[in-house]
């Protein structure tokens, strides 16, 4: 059976959340602002019970003081860009949304609650826990798939008090590596070139299942083209690719091990009754060639016959890794002896995987010997098989392989990819900044962990060429600003950084996702949009923020209203000291 298109599979996956509702009254049908419950979390992991022993601790103090349905805001932000850079890819809201939507404890969680909190709290307040929902939350966010800056919260949780804190630590590890890992991918994508093949290979050296689901995820939505997870590839409709591994070259030690040695021809009709001979064949004939001589002049023949064999098994998409013995003496013609034999037949083979040695050497001099065949025996499109290349690729080893020269077509990157091996993580928090109305703020030395209260709202101001500027918060009370309208920015902790700005397109960040089980929200985009947005988005900034070596600060800012009030509540929160 053909391979389903992501876009197939996205919309089986739609229909599935839709079949796993429960108990929706059809009384809303024809109410175009409600939006269906959203299906469970991806991971059945992540439940109620998902989340640190002090949320549950302080969910019973809150109970036992009664402050358990004070109105509370929070917010859900970064306080550093990842990897050197200057900015981040924001991931994981959809599964956020998932588990707030389905967000309840269970018998079975009740009563493993009562065996691990301290034997005096009251029945009552387990009554109570059993009976949380979020019926009451509103989960406003910036888009999945946005470029997003430090300072400007990616989520605002409002809602009771217990039950907007009990959603911190799940929302914290839905979102810290799905936004790590998708910029990593997009930082790869953009140094490797929009004109590259990035596959993600990284299931087997992933931090357990989890993780290697997550990141073919969000890397697919950072811009890889496809995944070597078969799951993933299934639950979220990525492309899946794969050849074969050292192992299956190693297997083979003759061509006795090949039983069956016929293949039918592309077109049908016939048949070639012995296609380890023709491969063999082919050998011979380049082995003559005056130009190709120098590199077929003795090759491996365990090799050939493991290419020959894979080839009866994959003719229409005949990939070899060459590089199990020598890749030039041995792999690319042994390679090349195969994909002529099936010409003659009238299939095309895909090309080679590079995974060890000098990938820019290597794939010059292959590109070399492709473009020799194409001309020696008049082999249409020979010149232009794909040449990928794996082989422990991080983005340093990308801009390396850009500078020295190369002709790969497509990139395999596992270890360094899904790991994040140069910064495992983002370290996103979630501070309360507004409780019954009344603003809150964190204070602190660092002024990199002091927190902008109240609740606020985010915008992008754009500027003539129509890249983004600056990201604008005000306080919830004031007007939005407007495009052509002058608008003081300012810093929202130095006095002395401040700038006006006369943008040409002001977008809003923030949209409701989440407004109880009856309220109007935001769709949830599909993969294949969410990967689109990212791409967009990246082109919408300005090039100096996104370099990787010496990059340009975006700038964060605040209204001159917020800004006030900002050095106000800190004037009145913060200690006076006294000098004796």
């Amino acid at each position: 059976m053909a391979a389903k298109s992501v876009e197939m599979r996205e919309t089986e996956l739609k229909q599935m959340d839709l079949e796993n509702l429960e108990g929706e009254s059809k009384s809303n049908e024809g109410d175009e602002a409600f939006e269906s419950v959203p299906g469970p979390p991806t991971n059945p992991m992540v439940s109620a019970l998902l989340t640190d022993m002090y949320q549950i601790s302080m969910a019973y103090a809150y109970w036992r003081a009664g402050k358990h349905k004070d109105r509370a805001v929070f917010d859900l932000l970064h306080r550093k860009n990842p990897f050197g850079g200057e900015y981040t890819v924001f991931a994981g809201l959809e599964e956020c949304i998932r588990f707030a939507a389905n967000f309840k404890f269970t018998d079975d969680d009740i009563e493993y609650l009562k065996d691990i909190m301290p034997p005096k709290c009251e029945d009552e307040f387990y009554t109570f826990l059993k009976s949380v929902d979020c019926s009451e939350v509103e989960i406003y966010a910036i888009p999945e798939g946005s470029v997003v800056f430090p300072r400007v919260p990616l989520i605002r949780v409002e809602g009771p008090l217990l039950i907007a804190q009990l959603l911190e630590t799940t929302f914290l590890t839905l979102v810290n590596y799905a936004s790590l890992v998708a910029t990593n991918a997009a930082r790869h994508r953009r140094v490797a070139g929009k004109d590259k093949t990035l596959l993600e290979f990284g299931l087997r050296r992933a931090q357990g299942p989890d993780g290697g689901i997550s990141a073919s995820k969000y890397c697919y939505l950072g811009g890889f083209d496809a995944t070597s997870n078969v799951d993933a590839g299934r639950r979220f409709g990525i492309p899946v690719r794969g050849t074969h591994s050292h192992a299956f070259v190693s297997s083979f030690t003759s061509f006795d091990e090949i039983t069956e040695r016929s293949l039918e021809y592309a077109k049908g009709g016939s048949k070639c009754e012995d296609f380890v001979r023709l491969t063999q064949l082919w050998l011979s004939r380049m082995q003559e060639s005056s130009r190709l001589r120098e590199f077929f002049l003795e090759t491996n023949h365990s090799e050939l016959a493991a290419f020959t064999s894979y080839a009866l098994a994959f003719p229409t998409a005949f990939q070899a890794l060459v590089d199990t013995y020598d890749v030039i003496r041995s792999g690319v013609p042994n390679f090349c002896a195969v994909a002529l034999a099936l010409h003659d037949l009238g299939y095309k083979a895909l090309g080679i995987r590079l995974d060890s040695g000098d990938l820019s050497y290597f794939s010059i001099e292959t590109r070399r010997i492709f473009r020799i065949i194409e001309e020696e025996f008049n082999v249409s499109g020979f010149g232009k098989l794909v040449i990928v290349a794996s082989s422990d690729i991080n983005e340093g080893t990308l801009d390396a392989l850009n500078k020295q020269t190369h002709e790969i077509d497509a990139f395999g990157i596992g270890t360094h990819l899904v790991t994040c091996f140069s910064q495992p993580a983002l370290g996103c928090v979630y501070k309360l900044v507004e409780i019954r109305g009344q603003p809150r703020m964190k204070l602190s030395e660092d002024l990199t962990k002091v927190t902008i209260p109240c609740k606020k709202q985010p915008f992008r101001l754009y500027g003539k060429e129509g890249v983004a500027l600056v990201d604008l918060l005000i306080g919830e009370s004031e007007p939005n600003p407007k495009p052509g309208e002058r608008i003081l920015c300012r810093h929202p902790f130095s006095e002395s950084k401040r700038a006006y700005v006369v943008p040409t397109r002001v977008e809003p960040l923030y949209k409701c996702y989440w407004n109880g089980l009856r309220g109007k929200r935001e769709r949830l985009p599909s993969l294949v949009e969410l990967r689109k947005r990212c791409s967009q988005q990246l082109d919408a900034m300005r090039t100096d923020h996104m370099r990787s070596l010496n990059p340009t600060p975006y700038k964060v800012s605040v209204s001159v209203k917020l800004y006030d009030f900002i050095h106000f509540l800190w004037l009145n929160e913060a200690p006076v000291g006294e000098l004796q």
